[in-house]
């Protein structure tokens, strides 16, 4: 009798285990369905130029960010920044340029490719820029805008030095200054930083060296390049099983496990990044890898936005990883969801996240390879 109730059991446990296994196939071959690659062509720029126009000339609202020594220091954004004042903040100023420069040099047809030229020459002067420099030469902001927004602005240097343009040429020698001091802020503050930030927003580390190696890669700067490449290496080379399924938080824009491996795969050879990935993201080498787009309830929230940032973020970070690396390619499918769901909603919608969203959206397009 016993034997017989045993074998019923075994038999019942069977049947629920070859149930469950079904129904991860399927929903593992539902999560996988190739969806349609999102592509950057002249209408898709035309559309998203229009967010950077609309803001990075736009002096209010702003969020100054700054630490006062003194009444002397209050004074109108335009008047601190006389570049960077626009789109709510000083880093989205920045990648706000960044966006209009990498639009038309990929577009130079442009709908309003003259108004996007008079607006960068007028911005990016000479006169403007000694300006900005003043600022960061004060007592109480050195650190001012590290390393988010240092990183954006050594991305706006590459992009202009890409450009083969003679007006590009201009304004790289008028930004030039700016991205020397820079520049120098890396070299000052990496050997200092012991341990890596790890969150999912401004601060996060690894964005920062990301942006930042690939400027010196860009224009051949040996010290910044060797020097991220050790401090990455430092930060990251031990790293394993990073909890990628507690992300996102609910304010994050940028992936704190993709953004490192991203990284990682910058600075240690194939080879090495392919031990690398196995210990730290073994999971990203199943091709029925999926991973949920994050949801924004609220876009007129300033911070519950953040989560559109997040899926193109992530998007650029998966196309880097795959890229060259035939047994990573299927993440590219996961990248074309996560800018697909929320790339139509950003433009024209709340200026919360449209003054920066359409430069995380640019990125994340130009990641895709054809």
């Amino acid at each position: 009798m016993k034997t017989r109730y045993l074998i019923l059991f075994l038999c019942i446990v069977n049947l629920s285990c070859n149930s469950e296994k079904d129904k991860k196939t399927e929903i593992s071959t539902a999560q996988i369905e190739k969806v349609a690659k999102p592509t950057l062509n002249l209408e898709q720029a035309n559309r998203l130029a229009e967010l950077p126009l609309a803001c990075v000339g736009t002096e209010y609202p702003n969020k100054l960010g700054q630490t006062l020594g003194g009444d002397e220091d209050l004074k109108s954004p335009k008047e601190l920044h006389p570049t960077f004042y626009g789109c709510f903040d000083w880093h989205s100023a920045v990648h706000g340029h960044w966006s209009l420069v990498s639009l038309l040099r990929q577009f130079p047809e442009l709908d309003k490719k003259v108004e996007i030229i008079n607006f960068l020459t007028n911005s990016i002067s000479k006169e403007n820029i000694e300006q900005e420099l003043l600022y960061f030469d004060g007592v109480h902001n050195k650190s001012f805008e590290r390393t988010y927004g240092w990183a954006w602005l050594l991305k706006l240097a590459e992009e202009l030095h890409f450009w083969d343009n003679k007006v590009a040429r201009e304004l790289e020698a008028n930004l030039q200054p700016l991205t020397d001091l820079i520049v120098d802020k890396y070299l000052e503050f990496l050997p200092k930083l012991y341990y890596p930030i790890r969150v999912g927003e401004h601060p996060n580390t690894a964005f920062g060296l990301s942006f930042a190696y690939d400027y010196a890669v860009t224009v051949g700067n040996t010290e910044l390049k060797s020097l991220i490449e050790q401090r990455a290496k430092d930060f990251y080379g031990n790293d394993k099983s990073c909890p990628i399924s507690w992300e996102p938080s609910g304010f994050d824009f940028l992936s704190p496990c993709l953004e490192e491996a991203a990284l990682m795969k910058r600075v240690l050879s194939k080879d090495e990044f392919k031990v690398w990935a196995v210990d730290f993201l073994p999971q990203l080498k199943d091709k029925t890898f999926v991973m949920e787009t994050g949801k924004v309830s609220d876009r007129s929230d300033g911070k519950l936005v953040h989560l559109d940032g997040v899926n193109f973020s992530r998007a650029w970070s998966l196309n880097y990883i795959a890229n060259n690396l035939p047994a990573y390619a299927h993440l590219k499918n996961v990248a074309n969801q996560h800018i697909n769901y929320s790339l139509p909603s950003i433009v024209g919608d709340s200026y919360e996240g449209g003054h920066w969203l359409g430069s995380f959206a640019i990125y994340a397009l130009n990641s895709i390879e054809e």
